[in-house]
């Protein structure tokens, strides 16, 4: 019983961390102009199937990772400046729609690119089960786990000892009182998508080689980390992180000892759960209003 408790532990952090990742992307963009980016899924397959690119070249797969987020960051680089940059005196909910048009011209242009076969990535150390309590965990796991928490870190580095993450930081808080002190807020949306294509990215490429890769891989897993993100609070880069390694503890033990089938179903109803008691999200601040 300890053995399937601790598998279906391992098995929600590892997917949880993924969502994460795509849940720090979201809230990236949304703190710099309050834009919910549903291509935010795409960029988890660009890079995914970008390293599959690589590898099959003959690089390795440290080269073909890093070739694979600087790709995802071009292409999140170049949404912002041909699409979004140039729509940004429209309002949100246009905004949101081209995000939503851009994602179904990725997955478009990735059939095009690529194909429509379902490819997998050679795991970073090895693929023998490592015995845990029980469990048996892959290697490609603990890799998942590791680079997810390292980037973590090195982003509350980055925002905190930066200059441009000191601007995003200040463009979160207060846009207009970032302009009046001289801060280039344009350049800020603009660095924000590269930074959250590849934080995509990053994803995509670690989950690879557990779950496969494919041209449509990005709806759910943008879904998810949409769902993540909102359930830490929109926003919240602590909220990203607790709500996706929530969703992904809610998953893989509703599908342990309920079924596969109602997985998705248990997420989302908790979410919807979650919203209506804190609209905010859990770690999102709390409404009010002045009288």
């Amino acid at each position: 019983m300890t053995g399937q408790w601790t598998q279906f532990l391992a098995g929600g952090f590892t997917t949880g961390a993924i969502y994460a990742l795509v849940a720090l992307g979201f809230s990236i963009i949304y703190n710099a102009s309050r834009v919910i980016n549903f291509a935010q899924g795409e960029f988890v397959m660009i890079g995914g199937m970008s390293a599959v690119t690589f590898v099959g070249l003959g690089a390795p797969m440290p080269v073909a990772i890093v070739g694979a987020v600087l790709v995802a960051g071009l292409v999140g680089l170049l949404l912002e400046a041909l699409a979004v940059g140039r729509a940004r005196k429209a309002d949100v909910v246009t905004l949101i729609i081209i995000t939503i048009g851009a994602s179904i011209l990725l997955r478009g242009l990735a059939q095009l690119v690529w194909d429509k076969s379902i490819h997998g990535l050679p795991p970073l150390s090895g693929n023998e089960p490592i015995a845990v309590f029980g469990a048996t965990i892959l290697p490609q796991s603990l890799w998942v786990l590791g680079v997810t928490l390292v980037t973590v870190v090195a982003l509350s580095a980055f925002f905190r000892g930066s200059r441009l993450g000191k601007a995003m930081r200040a463009t979160s808080y207060n846009r207009l009182a970032a302009e009046l002190v001289g801060i280039d807020v344009r350049k800020v949306l603009f660095f924000s998508f590269g930074l959250a294509a590849m934080l995509g990215a990053l994803g995509g490429v670690l989950i690879a080689p557990i779950a496969f890769t494919s041209w449509d891989v990005g709806i759910m897993l943008g879904l998810k980390g949409f769902a993540a993100a909102m359930l830490g609070g929109m926003g919240s880069f602590p909220g990203a992180i607790v709500g996706g390694l929530l969703l992904g503890l809610l998953e893989s033990f509703g599908a342990g000892y309920l079924s596969s089938a109602y997985k998705d179903v248990i997420a989302f109803a908790l979410l919807l759960a979650v919203l209506l008691v804190r609209p905010d999200g859990l770690l999102g601040a709390a409404r009010s209003d002045r009288v």
